[in-house]
């Protein structure tokens, strides 16, 4: 496709400038896990050394995840019970871990047939045709999941921690339950370990407080917590009121894991402004209590092979599928974002860029957008009114823009299952990733490993961690419409050898860097942290069979 030529020299500069880089932020050191050179020299990756892995460090024991999203949904629907695979990149790095290694995920039961679906523990064994594992849900009241999860966790923590222009909300009822629901999953963690020095996995923002209550019972556990979400710099920290609270829960960690080492750099601002610690910057360290805690980044990263990617039909059956679908003559070409409805994704921005790119036009036949938008949050007044806003928007752009049947945005505002999703990505020209500010952002990879044709483009926000690994994506900066508007047109007008170019290089470095590398180092390290205490003396040696859990 040619670009058209009123705006060739803008689209031009655009090229220029991604090729050249200088869209792309800049890097900070890497602050490189425990173990480097012995990890990288045996090889790729796999679900299999994974398990080896476990079996030689850690003698096959269990590993206990705890997450506040399950990894699967229990649904009525009418007299049938139906599973749902939520919407959620957590769920898409942790479970393929899971099936890999066995063991425990603790989680909350959110299904409105979850507890049908398990015994009267909160138990469920999901069996995946590799290594099986244990599902432990947590029940919670209506009260406590608005002020847990929907009050701290998403009305405090979450605007707190990204930079998209919202006010966090710090209710002290919210802070109360949040406190007491962090108790609930210490406690169904404690009750699932069956060794009195376990390894834990504590996932992300809702859990703050876990690390420290868990350390409380079990001075021998190894404990890593990963922050999936951005972690702020120590300024906008400081308007916390219960910051102190938080730092030192986390403070209960071997090992607390970011996206990124901007993430990392902060983290430790927080710590030294805030906590009476001795904060070592050489090593990465901080000692607080006689605990010392290991600060590292990890990116995350997606299954390679993709199993869902594997189970969707070739890329032409694909596009021919979704074209037939919406309406689109053949010529179409497609641009697919895939988000939650939330105000940290650049929906507004992209819906703007859209109009623009719509209005400048293309040459070579329509463009099609196709928004997958899942409902999040929608109890939160301010998820109801972004939804909303977005639906007017998209509404707004097919009343200026559709013609004879054409309609150029379409936003499919449900959840949809990963096979579907996979589907768009396929078929799409270019995938569109606009979020504001994000820790990674799975999207962009998933796209990547959709792609076994080698062709496509991803359009990917410098703003999140993903920009930092996916170089030969096109880097842009959201805010900049029309900037955006021109990588986008540059985008739908790239050779097919460029786009096989760049597509080849993301998908080697993603074969690499997948998430068993990431589960993988991080288990590793953790069993380095064992050995090392051990060696200084601070725990006695390990015995089996001689802690006995909360209740079984």
């Amino acid at each position: 496709m040619q670009i058209a030529s009123a705006s060739m020299t803008a689209v031009g500069a655009a090229v220029s400038s991604l090729r050249s880089g200088a869209m792309r932020s800049p890097r900070l050191p890497i602050l490189e896990p425990l173990e480097t050179d012995q990890l990288s020299a045996a090889g790729p990756w796999t679900a299999e050394r994974l398990r080896e892995v476990l079996r030689t460090q850690l003698q096959g024991e269990r590993v206990v995840v705890v997450s506040n999203r399950e990894p699967i949904i229990h649904e009525w629907a009418g007299e049938n019970v139906v599973v749902r695979h939520p919407a959620s990149g957590l769920v898409t790095a942790l479970e393929p871990v899971m099936r890999a290694c066995s063991g425990v995920w603790v989680a909350h039961g959110s299904g409105s047939a979850d507890r049908a679906s398990s015994d009267r523990h909160g138990r469920v064994t999901i069996s995946s045709g590799e290594s099986p594992y244990l599902l432990r849900r947590v029940w919670l009241t209506e009260e406590e999941e608005q002020g847990y999860y929907y009050g701290f966790s998403n009305e405090a923590l979450w605007p707190l921690c990204h930079q998209a222009h919202a006010h966090p909300i710090f209710r002290r009822s919210d802070w109360l339950q949040y406190q007491k629901i962090n108790q609930r999953f210490a406690d169904a963690v404690i009750a699932e370990v069956d060794c009195d020095d376990p390894i834990v996995l504590v996932q992300d923002y809702h859990f703050a407080l876990v690390p420290k209550m868990l350390r409380r019972r079990l001075p021998r556990a190894t404990i890593l917590t990963f922050w999936h979400i951005p972690w702020p710099n120590a300024e906008r920290f400081s308007i916390c009121p219960y910051q102190a609270a938080l730092l030192d829960g986390l403070l209960g960690s071997s090992l607390v894991a970011f996206q990124t080492p901007q993430h990392c750099h902060n983290f430790l601002d927080c710590i030294d402004r805030n906590i009476e610690t001795v904060v070592e910057r050489q090593e990465l360290a901080v000692v607080h209590q006689g605990q010392r805690t290991l600060v590292r980044a990890y990116p995350i990263s997606i299954e390679w092979p993709s199993l869902w990617a594997a189970a969707v039909p070739p890329a032409e059956v694909c596009r021919k599928a979704v074209r037939e679908r919406f309406s689109l003559p053949p010529q179409t070409r497609l641009v697919v974002s895939v988000d939650r409805l939330d105000y940290t994704k650049g929906l507004d921005e992209r819906m703007l860029t859209i109009e623009r790119t719509l209005e400048r036009g293309a040459a070579g036949g329509p463009i099609a957008f196709v928004q997958v938008g899942a409902p999040s949050r929608t109890r939160i007044a301010r998820y109801r009114e972004f939804g909303d806003r977005i639906r007017a928007q998209v509404d707004r752009l097919n009343a200026r823009f559709a013609r004879d049947g054409y309609q150029p945005v379409t936003l499919i505002d449900r959840h949809c299952e990963p096979p579907e999703v996979f589907e768009l990505y396929r078929a799409a020209d270019v995938c569109y990733v606009s979020s504001l500010h994000d820790g990674m952002n799975l999207v962009a990879k998933e796209f990547v490993a959709a792609r076994d044709d080698e062709s496509g483009v991803l359009l990917l926000s410098r703003f999140t961690g993903a920009s930092r690994e996916l170089r030969e994506a096109l880097v842009v900066n959201p805010y900049d419409i029309e900037g955006v508007a021109d990588a986008l047109i540059a985008a739908l007008g790239m050779p097919l050898v460029e786009q096989r170019e760049r597509m080849r290089a993301m998908r080697l470095l993603l074969a690499d860097r997948n998430v068993y590398r990431w589960a993988g180092r991080m288990l590793v390290d953790a069993t380095r942290l064992r050995r090392r205490e051990r060696f200084l003396g601070r725990f006695a040696p390990r015995r089996r069979g001689k802690f006995q859990p909360v209740h079984r």
